[in-house]
This record gives C-alpha cells, structure tokens and sequence, in this order.
C-alpha cells in the first residue's frame, strides 16, 4: 500500500482527495497536514469512517510528522507559498510528491528537481489532472500543428475565489501551442485587450491571446478558438466537478509510487499520452 500524507485536507480539493484516498484500498493515509482544525480527526471532517483515526497536524509541526509516519508520497493542492515550502521538505526526506498547485515559481521548480535527483523522491506536477483536459492538451498540440497560420485565443473562466489569473491550466495549453510553431510564449503571449486602439497581430506566430473571466462558483472552463479566414474552430472543456481532478489526484498517487526516473512527471505521462 502506499502511504500517503495529505497536505490541506480541509480545503475543497483536500477534501475530496482524501474521501477517495481512504476508500481506495491501495492507500493508507497516515498523515494530514493543515492550518486549521489541529487536532480533528481526518474522517469527521469529510464525513467518512477511518479504523486510523488519523487527526490533522499543524503544518509548523511537518518535519515531526514526517518522522512519525514515514509517509511514500505526499499529495498537495493548496497555494503556491504553502507547497513550495512544505514539498521541498518533502524532497529533502526523500518523500514522492504528487503537486496540483498553480502559480508555482521557477525558482522552486529549479531547486525542487534538483532535490528530487539528489534524495530520489520523483514528483508530478500539473495544473489539471483531470483526464479530459490533458486530452485537450494533446488536441491543442495537433491542431495548432495544421493552423499555425490561423490566429488563436485561450479563454478560461474559474469561480470568484480562484487567487491565479490566468489559470495554470491556461499558461499550459498556450505554451504547448507556442512549442508547436516553434515559438517563445512568454514573448507573444498578449494577455487580455484594454480599452482603445489594440489591433491584434496576424497568427499565432506573432501573438496567442489569454483571457480570465472569474464569478460564481465555476469549477473551470477553458476553450482554444483557432480563427481562420471564413471560419473557426472551437475546443473546450468543462470541468462540471472537482471530482475530475481528484481522481486524477489518486492514479498520479499510484503512478509515482513505483516511478523509476528521478524527474518531475507530467499527468500526460501519467496517463500514457
């Protein structure tokens, strides 16, 4: 069994992470990790029956808790100050982590690899794991590959607490698409229009577009328009439940538990694409 500590079980992915991960009888949660409800068991807070009784830890406390449970793979869907420091952690002890948190820096992704060739603890990191939206990705690759010509947007909408704009998920697909034709993202990437005179560049060679709409409680939409003279083609994908993304969660846990290359693991790989 892989046994598994779970960093922010009480936010909203945090919960239903660790629903499935102590109904899945290849896992053993052993610890949980957040900044509330210190002390408060595990299974009453998303409503389930734990024989563990496994109870919330203080973050402060991540290194002792570490000790104490030996966990194989940490999961962590929380925000990008809290996982760049509690994952190096994780690295730095040799723990496999599965990472699902967006905005992260470069900084830290430079120094988290090298961490994971030195103590072994390959990861994944992805800004969606749902299985529909990494088909997307694998879409965008070769549809951009026939319409490089054509000029192309990205328009992701996300509910109103959403922190990151544009999304993870967003800056994904347009860097695919940049890698397609060849081209730097970060140079032609034109993010939303103002008010006033902002004619666009002709084809996605000289600029992709990225646009954020937030309200609601939208789980998260993205869609790929790809303009051509006379016409248009649109790809999109919703996501109705956050279900989607953890049960990507838990296939990215299993696969990283036996992972043999000492890398940063993308969840397409995870799925075989």
């Amino acid at each position: 069994m892989v046994k598994l500590l779970i960093f922010g079980p009480t936010g909203s992915m945090g919960k239903l992470i660790s629903k499935l991960a102590l109904d899945d009888k290849d896992i053993d949660v052993v610890a949980a990790c957040d900044v509330q409800k210190i002390g408060e068991e595990l299974a009453n807070i998303v409503g389930m029956n734990d024989p563990n009784k496994i109870k919330i830890t203080d973050i402060k406390n991540l290194k002792e808790t570490i000790s104490d449970t030996n966990p194989d793979v940490a999961v962590d869907f929380t925000v990008a100050a809290a996982t760049e420091k509690n994952c190096m952690i994780c690295a730095e002890n040799g723990i496999r982590c599965v990472i699902g948190t967006t905005a992260l820096s470069q900084e830290f992704l430079d120094k988290f690899e090298m961490e994971i060739k030195k103590n072994h603890a390959p990861a994944v990191i992805s800004p969606n794991m749902a299985t529909g939206v990494n088909v997307l990705f694998k879409m965008a690759s070769v549809l951009t590959s026939y319409l490089s010509d054509w000029d192309i947007e990205i328009i992701e909408t996300h509910h109103h607490r959403k922190v990151d704009a544009p999304s993870g998920t967003a800056l994904k697909i347009g860097q695919i698409i940049s890698e397609t034709i060849e081209s730097e993202f970060e140079k032609i990437v034109k993010f939303g229009r103002q008010r006033g005179p902002s004619k666009r560049l002709v084809g996605a060679k000289q600029e992709i577009g990225v646009h954020s709409i937030r309200g609601g409680d939208i789980v998260g939409d993205h869609i790929i328009l790809y303009a051509g003279p006379g016409e248009r083609i649109e790809v999109k994908h919703q996501a109705h439940s956050r279900i989607c993304f953890a049960d990507g969660s838990i296939v990215a846990i299993k696969f990283i538990a036996t992972a043999k290359e000492d890398k940063i693991y993308t969840t397409r790989e995870v799925l075989g694409f």
